[in-house]
């Protein structure tokens, strides 16, 4: 690289920090949890995704490695090559029956999944109407695509029918709703069941990208669709969630849509399978789902408990009833200061500010799972007021 190429990156880092935007890590040094050891210090875990609790479970663990052994480390291969084994196969089956679809196809990750769902399915003839607040991995698989591009703003439902109307009157052959199920930054669930009626009235289909709900949201964990009482055309989803918390995407369907994808999506044609401990890990988390009602009970009364307690010291909550309780903070240095102020106090958290979320809205986004203990909660909510004070959030 040219010199003067390495002074232009180096001045955009720069031009990052002093916006107060640079992300940085920490390192973990034990398994993912609701308490966690950073370095020599043991503080409580309010930032992942690990809704369940599920993500150091001993029974994913024993299934992980007792998968290795017979199976072996990893594929070496993408699927159709020499890379699927029985198991994939059982968990690609298990997750369809799971989710009510005909069948599944797996991937590296969901970002993957639906990286490459779009562009086998849709052509120049057709349409994608979009959320506004679709995560980023749908935004990027869309942008794949040569299907014309609609946006309706958040859950507006008037904006949706109206790029509906606008997609059928400009002659789109085939029509796909994209939307989350739950919008990861705020917590909010989608009308599922308005999108539903629309798509049907404007004689189109519905894709849901259920992440964070899959595992914890509707009856058995099922998901989004499930808990609205609508079938969507195709869901999308993650084992890197509630589902043991590792790696691994999905999409779940009709089965010529997921025979068509296994032929054409690219991410799954040239990416290498899961290996065998995960595959392994992922069935076992679904027994563990399915039987799960009381991990999911415990979650929400966390949930509950949590969000009573933000709200008595008086943090600016966006509504919800999700375990995703952002605590909005507006610009992104406060959201750097009270991340590390609480770090401080013994609690692990992230500032959550642009490009992840628009400028001027950034935030700490807070997830409860069902480890954490009503001590671990009561601990962090006095770490949440001294940090407030501290950094002049509340009084």
């Amino acid at each position: 690289m040219t010199q003067r190429y390495i002074d232009h990156i180096t001045e955009t880092l720069g031009q990052i920090e002093a916006d107060g935007m640079m992300k940085r890590e920490r390192m973990i040094t034990s398994p993912q949890g609701g308490q966690i050891a950073v370095g020599d210090r043991d503080v409580i875990n309010l930032c992942a995704n690990n809704y369940l609790g599920l993500a150091d479970h001993p029974d994913l663990i024993g299934a992980a490695r007792d998968a290795m052994e017979p199976r072996g480390f990893g594929m070496a291969s993408v699927r159709f090559i020499c890379g699927t084994q029985d198991i994939h196969r059982q968990l690609e089956q298990r997750l369809a029956r799971f989710l009510g679809h005909d069948d599944s196809i797996l991937f590296a990750a969901c970002f993957d999944a639906n990286g490459g769902l779009f562009e086998p399915l849709l052509g120049p003839e057709d349409a994608v109407v979009s959320d506004a607040l679709n995560h980023a991995s749908i935004i990027d698989g869309i942008r794949l695509c040569k299907a014309k591009r609609y946006r309706y703003a958040n859950a507006d439902m008037a904006d949706l029918e109206g790029q509906l109307q606008l997609a059928r009157e400009e002659g789109a052959r085939f029509i796909l709703i994209a939307t989350d199920g739950v919008f990861s930054m705020d917590g909010t669930l989608a009308p599922l069941r308005d999108i539903r009626a629309l798509a049907d009235r404007y004689d189109a289909m519905v894709m849901v990208d259920d992440c964070h709900a899959t595992g914890f949201i509707g009856p058995k964990g099922a998901g989004t669709p499930a808990a609205a009482g609508i079938q969507a055309d195709i869901v999308t989803g993650t084992l890197g969630k509630a589902l043991g918390g590792a790696i691994g995407g999905y999409i779940a369907g009709p089965q010529p849509v997921i025979d068509l994808l296994r032929q054409r999506a690219r991410p799954y044609l040239f990416s290498n399978s899961l290996p065998p401990s995960i595959v392994s890990a992922g069935l076992k988390a679904l027994d563990l789902v399915e039987a799960g009602d009381d991990l999911r009970a415990r979650l929400f009364e966390n949930t509950e408990y949590w969000r009573a307690g933000l709200e008595r010291l008086g943090f600016d909550l966006l509504p919800g009833s999700h375990p995703i309780v952002p605590v909005m903070l507006g610009e992104a240095q406060l959201a750097q200061d009270m991340a590390a102020r609480l770090f401080e106090e013994g609690v692990f958290v992230s500032g959550f500010f642009f490009p992840v979320v628009p400028r001027g809205q950034a935030r700490i986004r807070t997830q409860m799972n069902a480890a954490l203990t009503r001590a671990d909660l009561d601990r962090a909510l006095q770490a949440f007021e001294v940090a407030g004070k501290a950094c002049g959030v509340i009084t």
